[in-house]
This record gives structure tokens, C-alpha cells and sequence, in this order.
């Protein structure tokens, strides 16, 4: 009788606990529900965010990463575009190269078809003296290209000068507008003589002089062409000099003077055409003819 009232007693007992536990859980459950309220307001104000702050820090590193590897790309591509550009740069600028050689070919051309009674061979400038302009000068041919000294030269669309010095491959050539240079000429209407002198100081102002043409009742006029005379000892007939820009009457009222445009650019030669028969040779057929 006595054990049966001590397992009645041991129930009571944990019927009692159980009761308890569950009170307890009930209480705990009441007691979260209204304590999780500022810890979640709190977590708002504080966690949440400074997760959403990583997550951006996030995102912004990414980013940079992939911006950083576009950025490669772009420098790589940039690169690339830019040797494409020296490329064509360096090919246009040959084609420019080109083209201002085959203006100047053709104008030697039309050159030596207006002068196609002499015979004539290319050359090349080489080298010049100091200066602007291509007072003295040296082309790449010589002697053993046929030049002898005073074969004269010309490019644009007439005379340059004339030959002065030889050498086996080169040869030297003295242009008209040179201080020493005297080239006797003519008016092409009037075939009035003159004497053309070189002038470096006039030079620089697009110009050179003439001298001793008579005064005679033949009208000679600004624009009128001057060619080089029949009775030059030196330069063949005929060969364009310039046109005449200026011209008056000498204080002594027997000669009238004045300057001319020249027709070739003494500050750009690159290319001249040399006339290999000289005035010399000419003359020695003439008295073989006779």
C-alpha cells in the first residue's frame, strides 16, 4: 500500500513540472515577442545598414574589377588604333611625297616638251650652299653622265643656270639669281637686248634686275617675257627667264632697266633637267657647216 502511494506522489510530481515547463514556455514566448521588438528596431538602425553598406562596397569593388579589366581592353585596343593611325599617317604622308614628285615630273615633262629641240637629261639636287635660296647648288650627275661645264640647267618652266663644275659623279650648278651671275637676254616680242644680273637682296622680294635695254620706239611692257639672247656666249637661245614686273627709263635717256618675276622657285629644287649640249658645241657645228 505504501508503494502504490509513493508512484501516486511521483506522478503529481511530474504532472506538476510538466505544468510548470509549459507556464514557463508561455511566459518566455510573451516575453520575446515584446523584448524582439526594440532589438529589432535597434538591428534596423545599425545592422541592416551596415549589411546593405558591405553589400555595396561589394558591388563597388566588383566594379572596379571589372572596369579595371575594360580599362586593359580599352588601352589595348587604344594601342592597337593608335599604330593603325601612325600606319596611315606614314602612308599618307608618302602618297603626299608621291603625288608633289609626279607634279614635279610632269611639269619637267611639259619642260622638256617645250624645249624638245635639245637634248636633255634629269637630275637630282643634292646638296646646296648656305641660305635660303639655291643660288649655287649640286646635282647627283657628272662627267660620266655626260655634264660638262656650261651645259645649262632649267625646272618650273625655264632657265635655272648653268653648269660650272664637274666631278666624275656630281656636278655644280651657279643659278641666275647669283651675285655673279650675268645672263644676256631679250624681250620675246621685240627681241630688244638686256643684260639679266643676279641679286641675292632682290631675290627675297620675288624679283631680279635687268639692265641696258635700249630706249628705242619699241613698246615694252610689264608682263612681257624675257628669254635668254641669240648672242649669249654661254646659254642657249631662247630659254624662258621671267616676265618683266617693272621697267623705266634711265636717267641717261638711252637705257631703260627694271626687274623680272623669274618662272622657277630658287627656294624649292628638288628635280632640274640639264641641257647636254652646250652653246660652245653649237657654235663648232656651225663653223663645221661652213
Amino acid at each position: 500500500m505504501k508503494k502504490k502511494n509513493q508512484t501516486s506522489s511521483k506522478s503529481k510530481y511530474y504532472l506538476v513540472g510538466l505544468s510548470l515547463f509549459c507556464i514557463l514556455l508561455m511566459v518566455l514566448s510573451l516575453f520575446y515577442n515584446k523584448a524582439a521588438a526594440p532589438f529589432n528596431g535597434i538591428a534596423s538602425v545599425t545592422i541592416i545598414p551596415m549589411q546593405k553598406g558591405i553589400n555595396q562596397v561589394g558591388t563597388w569593388l566588383g566594379d572596379i574589377s571589372d572596369n579595371f579589366d575594360t580599362l586593359q581592353e580599352v588601352r589595348k585596343e587604344n594601342k592597337a588604333l593608335q599604330t593603325k593611325v601612325d600606319e596611315l599617317i606614314t602612308e599618307n604622308n608618302n602618297l603626299q611625297e608621291e603625288k608633289y614628285e609626279l607634279e614635279r615630273l610632269q611639269a619637267l615633262y611639259k619642260l622638256d616638251q617645250n624645249y624638245a629641240d635639245y637634248e636633255k637629261t634629269g637630275a637630282h639636287v643634292i646638296s646646296k650652299d648656305s641660305g635660303n635660296w639655291f643660288s649655287t647648288f649640286t646635282i647627283d650627275k657628272g662627267s660620266r653622265d655626260g655634264i660638262k661645264v656650261d651645259m645649262n640647267v632649267m625646272a618650273g618652266s625655264g632657265l635655272v643656270g648653268i653648269v660650272t663644275k664637274v666631278a666624275p659623279t656630281w656636278s655644280t650648278v651657279r643659278s641666275i639669281i647669283d651675285d655673279s651671275s650675268n645672263v644676256s637676254g631679250m624681250t620675246l616680242t621685240s627681241s630688244d637686248r638686256c643684260m639679266v644680273r643676279g641679286d641675292l637682296s632682290l631675290i627675297n622680294e620675288g624679283k631680279i634686275r635687268f639692265e641696258e635695254m635700249e630706249n628705242n620706239e619699241n613698246k615694252v611692257q610689264v608682263g612681257d617675257q624675257i628669254v635668254t639672247s641669240h648672242i649669249s656666249d654661254k646659254y642657249l637661245q631662247g630659254i624662258l627667264i621671267g616676265y618683266i614686273s617693272e621697267i623705266s627709263v634711265d636717267s641717261n635717256n638711252l637705257t631703260r632697266s627694271g626687274y623680272i618675276t623669274p618662272v622657277v622657285d630658287f627656294k624649292n629644287l628638288q628635280e632640274v633637267l640639264v641641257i647636254t649640249t652646250t652653246k660652245a658645241d653649237l657654235t663648232g657645228k656651225d663653223e663645221k657647216g661652213k
